[in-house]
């Protein structure tokens, strides 16, 4: 499967980066991590990417990285069709004092407008 990984810097994305590449060497599947930016990140788009690579390194894993500029919603969901890919996986999801979901903005783009499978990692 061809799996596109949006992530922005926070720590629900670096959790999502080592799951999905876990996934991926166990299924086989084909990875490309976008990196996009998000306004709620802690790290800089330099210091994803060197995250990034230090965990496709450490699991033997050769992924594309590519950086996407624009609106990361949109940005995701473009790419996602252009590029053939069969699912998105990207990191949401908070479990609110109530015991509901709350996503954020980018998260719920990309699951509003994707034509391909989206995967929340939480």
């Amino acid at each position: 499967m061809k799996v596109l990984l949006g992530i922005g810097g926070t720590d629900d994305s670096m959790t999502a980066l080592e799951r999905t590449v876990d996934r991926a060497i166990e299924a086989g599947d084909d990875l490309t991590v976008g990196i996009v930016d998000n306004p709620a990140a802690e790290l800089s788009r330099e210091e994803v990417e060197t995250r990034v690579r230090e965990v496709l390194d450490a699991a033997e894993l050769d992924a594309e990285v590519r950086h996407l500029d624009g609106d990361p919603g949109s940005a995701l969901v473009h790419l996602s069709e252009e590029g053939g890919f069969d699912e998105i996986a990207i990191a949401g999801g908070e479990t609110s004092p109530m015991g509901k979901i709350r996503i954020g903005s980018i998260a719920e783009f990309v699951l509003l407008n994707s034509h391909v499978t989206v995967s929340l990692i939480r």
